[in-house]
């Protein structure tokens, strides 16, 4: 027997002084500002947010966000007096001010099952005076009880299931509600990653007997878990290290549904060759270098 499913919000502060951490909430209202009382609350000094800022209202499954506040509450750039929110929604609080990323999660806990009440012993039949004693078996009389033989490991079972899933990989951050997913090449694959190491179909994501695995669907032992190749699926554990290839790229599993690219470290280059290279650098690609490591910082954490 189990609880009803509790909805769980996440906020991921990627700007401001909270950054790169994960806050959790399961209440119906969460206020959000600088007041002792609010339960995301801010710094009493960074005057931009309002004592009462905003409020995040359950609506059932659905969650509404009301601006409160003098300076604005903004929803993906865009400022709002109050609007719905689903998975990946960026909130600023003020221009310019605080920055989190919006995430549900639902969990289930179970009822533990009440203990069965043990039954008396049964009480020995009474005896003729004209029977013999019974008598006692000796332990070495009773024959030795079967070794139990080791079971061959069972593969698990791949089914669509109701699990969180999101995953970073340079400046993309993408979240999924429900497991398997696939990741490759190919334009079918739930999250396209683009990179010449990595197949069309690569590796597969999914939810088995309350734990998150991973498929090497390559067919070619390719993946690795922790650098030792997966032969063919397996379990996660947290901070577990997953490499789509030898040769990268590599991903941190950071424990319920979370998958953050790891960063590679690079030989330095001579300072001529780097002051050329940073110069030839276009400015699309510094951006994307500073939105890659915004990431990475608050999915590390």
């Amino acid at each position: 027997m189990k609880r009803p499913p509790t909805i769980i919000v996440q906020l991921v502060h990627i700007q401001g002084p909270l950054k790169g951490q994960i806050q959790e909430f399961s209440d119906p209202e969460i206020l959000i500002g600088r007041r002792p009382s609010c339960q995301l609350r801010f710094p009493v000094d960074l005057t931009i947010v309002s004592r009462e800022h905003a409020t995040i209202i359950r609506e059932g499954n659905r969650f509404r966000v009301v601006d409160k506040s003098a300076n604005g509450t903004f929803v993906n750039g865009k400022r709002i007096k109050e609007a719905y929110l689903k998975d990946g929604d960026v909130m600023s609080f003020a221009e310019g001010g605080p920055k989190v990323s919006f995430l549900t999660q639902m969990r289930e806990a179970p009822l533990a099952p009440p203990e069965p009440e043990q039954a008396p012993p049964p009480r020995p039949e009474p005896r003729l005076a004209s029977e013999p004693e019974p008598r006692s078996t000796a332990e070495h009389d009773l024959p030795a009880p079967p070794r139990p033989q080791p079971s061959a490991p069972k593969e698990a079972m791949v089914q669509a299931t109701q699990a969180p899933l999101v995953i970073q990989y340079g400046p993309t951050l993408k979240s999924f509600k429900e497991v398997p997913v696939s990741i490759g090449r190919s334009l079918r694959s739930g999250f396209v990653l683009d990179h010449p190491q990595v197949f069309d179909e690569h590796l597969l994501i999914f939810f088995h007997n309350n734990q998150y695995w991973v498929k090497d669907l390559t067919g070619r032992d390719l993946v690795q878990v922790n650098r030792r190749p997966l032969s063919v699926q397996g379990p996660l554990a947290a901070q577990d290290e997953v490499a789509l290839t030898p040769k990268g790229p590599v991903f941190r599993f950071l424990g319920a549904g979370r998958f953050a690219e790891v960063e590679e470290a690079t030989p330095e280059e001579p300072p001529q060759a780097a002051s050329a290279a940073t110069e030839k650098r276009a400015p699309e690609e510094k951006a994307d270098k500073g939105a890659r490591s915004l990431f990475k910082k608050f999915l590390r954490s």
